[in-house]
């Protein structure tokens, strides 16, 4: 039997799923070649080096985690819509969200920083331009773009630390989701 041949697109693949598993570490080229059964020289075919792949997986990962989201979310016709459809697709354990913990846990490297930065900024940029769309001024739309996105982030680190305290049932991630719009949503007094 043939080996099988590998797109740069599946050896981006495979090193984001060991992303997800052993963060960046694990994102080694012999160590992925074996998990796949295939040699070095099937990795180095599209990757000139580790960095090339792990900068390939970086893009592949603002592409799937962060444009498609923001893609998805498009689909609504009013702000509220979209931070709904957003928040629907991102605050909820299935999301997987072990890529984003091990890349927060690897900001010392610069490809990594470089890269959660941008999709960072890309996030809360989005964010602010519902909010503001929906009637909230530029800065207030900006603090709350923040604060949103706090709350990902946060929940990403409950999803592994703490599952326990997360809504379980599909009913009580809908209310969970409803909540934390309605409160993101609401004028403040001091607004």
């Amino acid at each position: 039997m043939a080996a099988q041949r590998r797109t740069r697109e599946d050896w981006t693949e495979i090193a984001l799923a060991a992303l997800a598993e052993g963060g960046l570490a694990a994102v080694a080229v012999e160590p992925l070649a074996a998990r796949v059964g295939a040699t070095k020289g099937s990795v180095y075919w599209h990757f000139a080096t580790r960095d090339a792949l792990v900068q390939a997986t970086l893009e592949r990962w603002e592409r799937e985690h962060t444009e498609a989201v923001i893609d998805l979310a498009e689909a609504g016709e009013t702000p509220a819509d979209r931070l709904r459809i957003l928040f629907g697709a991102v605050l909820h354990p299935e999301q997987g969200v072990e890529v984003e913990l091990a890349l927060l846990a690897s900001l010392n490297d610069p490809l990594v920083a470089a890269a959660v930065a941008r999709a960072g900024e890309r996030r809360v940029d989005y964010l602010a331009t519902q909010f503001a769309q929906y009637g909230f001024g530029r800065a207030q739309a900006r603090r709350r773009a923040v604060i949103a996105y706090s709350v990902y982030l946060g929940q990403a680190q409950l999803t592994r630390g703490a599952p326990e305290t997360l809504p379980r049932s599909p009913a009580a991630r809908r209310a969970h989701v409803a909540e934390v719009l309605r409160l993101l949503l609401t004028e403040s007094a001091d607004s």
